[in-house]
């Protein structure tokens, strides 16, 4: 069963999809005009300006909602993979795909604001949404609502339950069956709360624990100050093979780079919209620039630091295409936690083991909330009615006993579920949203031609003859009869 698994990951994550995650964001980031650079103000200041409503999440909850399931193992034990299968080169595909993917992050928000509904007191949304009514085709849509599900309330869960067991193990010498029994309890908790109790907890949480990892970060880089300018030129001439221990890991440096990626900062893989579409905004294009700000937070911040920490201390093996090792500087040391652990310890042998698996609790816990309330969306696209509440209940065992089994099987395994997961959704997504782009980049014209005139930008879908997009119709007539 295992060799079938990692035969489909390979098809799944075949060299077409690296090409079409970094060609997809190239195109986007040409037809927006690059947004990440022209609108990084603009970003910032739209991440405090909404207040939610009755049927909405803030601004600010959003983007902690989406950044709680961006931030998380692949922060930690990704970027440690990555360099790993990659060499220090991988971290520069990181960059590369957090940049470009900031674009996709924009397209695909600005969609799922375009195209959410109101279900039940709360505002739905996401890839399924904006598939069915903007592409009109209901097949297709539930093909990716079914594939999230299954990646978001089984496959993917148990790749951060699993970090979370070994990090505990190593640090606290806690049986991994504890593990799992606490984490079940207190993501129970919290799941049958719903949407606001989960974007209530990501509001705390979330900056906490982000604010926290950084800082130790920067402790560390600080106090190795002066190898920067050497490990800026080591990643970048292993990323183009000018490095003469990792000149042949190009190849491999831009799979593993841009897949970890990927899984780190979610841009593009669909994921992330969902959160988009429950935040309370004017126009769907301010929802798309805070969404693509968070894919900066994710990938050029956190793990960038966690990179810097491994590489200045030397805690990290770089494997060959056999069974071998290019570097091997933590003989017996698996990839993952592992090396981040080691790397904080080097500075803070007191309580660095310690440190990383709170840190790993705190981001891989609000991680699998997040894959949650992604699932759960899915479900109300497709089932209705009294059927719903069954569904949900069905999800919420389904993720608990993949939280459960993720921290009892191995390591291997849980992160290879966890990128088919994926890739999966990536493959389907990005597939829609370029199918759908002129829509997106007619909304954000619209965005910029109101803000140019000295407004403050208000969406009425009419201007642009968008069909189904039914939210923001009413509220356009609300509007006019309020008046």
């Amino acid at each position: 069963m295992e060799s079938i698994v990692y035969w489909i990951n390979e098809i799944v994550w075949s060299n077409a999809l690296v090409i079409l995650c970094l060609c997809a964001g190239l195109f986007f980031s040409f037809k927006l005009r690059f947004p990440q650079v022209r609108l990084f103000r603009e970003m910032i200041r739209l991440l405090f300006g909404t207040k939610k409503s009755d049927e909405g999440i803030s601004s600010f909850q959003a983007f902690t909602l989406a950044i709680s399931g961006r931030i998380g193992t692949g922060n930690i034990a990704g970027v440690a993979t990555a360099i790993a299968m990659g060499g220090p080169g991988a971290v520069f595909w990181m960059w590369a795909i957090a940049f470009l993917g900031s674009a996709s992050a924009v397209i695909e928000a600005t969609l799922s604001q375009t195209y959410k509904e109101v279900s039940k007191g709360e505002f739905r949304g996401g890839p399924a949404y904006y598939i069915l009514k903007g592409l009109k085709s209901r097949p297709f849509a539930v093909l990716f609502a079914v594939t999230t599900v299954v990646s978001c309330g089984f496959l993917l869960p148990s790749v951060q339950s699993n970090s979370i067991a070994l990090a505990v193990e190593k640090a606290f010498n806690f049986s991994t069956l504890h593990t799992a029994i606490a984490v079940c309890l207190l993501l129970a908790l919290i799941i049958i709360g719903g949407v606001k109790r989960i974007s209530k907890v990501a509001e705390v949480v979330v900056p906490f624990m982000a604010i926290s990892y950084i800082v130790m970060a920067l402790v560390i880089i600080g106090l190795n100050i002066s190898e920067d300018p050497q490990m800026f030129s080591l990643i970048f001439k292993s990323a183009f093979g000018l490095d003469a221990t990792f000149g042949g890991m190009v190849g491999a440096a831009i799979s593993w780079g841009v897949q970890r990626g990927i899984y780190s900062n979610e841009a593009g893989q669909g994921t992330a919209p969902h959160a988009a579409a429950a935040a309370e905004v004017s126009h769907p294009y301010k929802q798309g620039l805070v969404q693509g700000f968070s894919v900066y937070v994710d990938t050029l911040f956190v793990c960038t630091a966690t990179a810097l920490m491994i590489l200045f201390t030397n805690q990290y093996n770089v494997l060959d295409e056999g069974s071998g090792f290019i570097v091997e500087n933590i003989p017996g040391v698996e990839a993952g936690t592992a090396f981040t652990q080691n790397a904080v310890s080097v500075h803070f042998p007191s309580f660095g083991n310690e440190f990383v698996a709170v840190a790993l609790m705190f981001f891989a816990f609000t991680t699998i909330m997040a894959y949650y309330y992604i699932a759960e969306s899915n479900i109300d696209f497709l089932l209705k009615g009294k059927k719903v509440k069954y569904g949900i209940w069905a999800l919420r065992i389904l993720i608990l006993g993949s939280v459960c089994l993720g921290c009892l099987k191995s390591a291997k395994l849980a992160w290879t579920l966890g990128d088919i997961g994926v890739g999966l959704m990536a493959w389907i997504n990005l597939i829609a949203i370029l199918l759908l782009y002129k829509k997106a980049v007619a909304i954000a014209a619209d965005y910029e031609t109101q803000k140019a005139a000295g407004k403050d930008p208000q969406f009425d879908s009419s201007v642009l003859n968008l069909e189904n997009a039914d939210y923001w119709n009413s509220k356009v007539k609300g509007d006019s009869t309020n008046k």
